[in-house]
C-alpha cells in the first residue's frame, strides 16, 4: 500500500523536494488537452446557434403580379394577343418603351443641268460698266498691262488665269469705258485702255465662277490684223461653243454675250487666242469683262 502511495503523481509526500520533470511534462499536456475540448465545444455551441437562426430566418414568398385585364364592351375580358401581353398590349402605369427617331433624310441637292449661248454684236461707243456689270467687272490696261481694275466689292467671280504669249497695254482703243464702283481707280469717264499679245497661239485665259444661276457675261475684245477664236465651255463637262472674229487690214472689236448656268462650284472658261496672224503683230486684245 505504502508502495502504491508511493508511485502517485503528484503526491507530494511521494516526492519531498517536489514533482520530476516528467511530471510536470504530463501535467502540461493535460492541462493542453482540457483546453482544446472547450475550445471544441465553445465552436460547436456556435455553430449550432448560427444553424439555427438561419434555418428560423423567413423568406417572403414572391408576389406575382398579374396585369389586370381591361374589359370588353361585351363584358367579356379581353383576351392577350398570339404571344402574350408583351406582343401588343401595354401594361397600365408603365410607359411603352420609347423608340430612338429616325434621322430626317438629308436635302437632296437639285441637279443644275449646264448651260451655254453665246452671241456676237458691235461694242457701244461708251460703255459703263458699272451697269454693265452689276455683280462683277474687271476692265485692263489703265495702270498697265499685268494690274487690273475691278468693282468695288464684286462677287470676285471673274478671274484672269494668264494666257500665252507677252502682254502690252495701250490707249488708243474705239470705244470707251466708264465707271463709278471701281477699284483701285475708283471713277473713269471714258479710258480707252486695254491689253494685246501678238503672234499665233498667244492669248487670254479667262473664267467666271458658276454659281447654279442663269448669268449673263459680257466679253469685250478684238482683234489688230488677225483672226481671233473664242473657246467657251463649262469646266467639269458640259455644252461647249467656238466663235471668230477676222480683220485683215486693222483693227475690229466685239461683244461676246455669253449666257450660262452651272452648278456651283463649276466655272466658265473662255480662252481667246490668235488662230491666225494676218500681218505684222497680228494680235487679240482684252477691254472689259462685266458679269450680271
Amino acid at each position: 500500500m505504502g508502495q502504491q502511495d508511493h508511485g502517485r503523481v503528484g503526491d507530494r509526500t511521494s516526492y519531498p523536494h517536489g514533482p520530476t520533470r516528467s511530471a510536470l511534462r504530463r501535467l502540461a499536456r493535460a492541462r493542453q488537452r482540457r483546453r482544446w475540448l472547450l475550445e471544441a465545444l465553445a465552436a460547436f455551441a456556435c455553430l449550432t446557434a448560427l444553424v439555427a437562426y438561419l434555418g428560423s430566418e423567413r423568406h417572403g414568398t414572391p408576389r406575382e403580379e398579374s396585369a389586370v385585364l381591361p374589359a370588353a364592351p361585351s363584358g367579356r375580358p379581353v383576351l392577350p394577343p398570339p404571344g402574350g401581353a408583351q406582343a401588343g398590349a401595354v401594361t397600365p402605369g408603365l410607359r411603352p418603351r420609347q423608340r430612338t427617331p429616325s434621322p430626317s433624310p438629308s436635302p437632296s441637292i437639285p441637279v443644275v443641268p449646264p448651260a451655254l449661248a453665246v452671241s456676237q454684236a458691235e461694242v457701244p461707243a461708251r460703255v459703263d460698266l458699272s451697269a454693265a456689270g452689276p455683280v462683277d467687272w474687271v476692265q485692263w490696261g489703265l495702270l498697265g498691262p499685268r494690274t487690273l481694275v475691278r468693282k468695288r466689292h464684286g462677287s470676285g467671280a471673274i478671274r484672269d488665269e494668264g494666257g500665252r504669249g507677252e502682254r502690252q497695254s495701250y490707249d488708243n482703243n474705239p470705244e470707251a469705258y466708264a465707271w463709278h464702283d471701281g477699284a483701285p481707280v475708283g471713277s473713269a469717264d471714258g479710258t480707252m485702255s486695254g491689253v494685246y499679245t501678238c503672234d499665233r497661239g498667244s492669248g487670254f485665259t479667262l473664267a467666271v465662277a458658276a454659281d447654279g444661276q442663269l448669268r449673263t457675261v459680257h466679253l469685250y475684245a478684238g482683234v489688230w490684223m488677225a483672226r481671233g477664236r473664242l473657246d467657251l465651255r463649262i469646266s467639269g463637262g458640259g455644252p461647249a461653243s467656238t466663235l471668230r472674229l477676222e480683220d485683215p487690214h486693222t483693227a475690229r472689236t466685239a461683244d461676246f454675250t455669253i449666257r450660262f448656268r452651272a452648278a456651283p462650284g463649276a466655272k466658265l472658261l473662255m480662252s481667246w487666242t490668235v488662230e491666225e496672224s494676218l500681218g505684222d503683230c497680228g494680235s487679240v486684245s482684252l477691254q472689259a469683262v462685266a458679269l450680271r
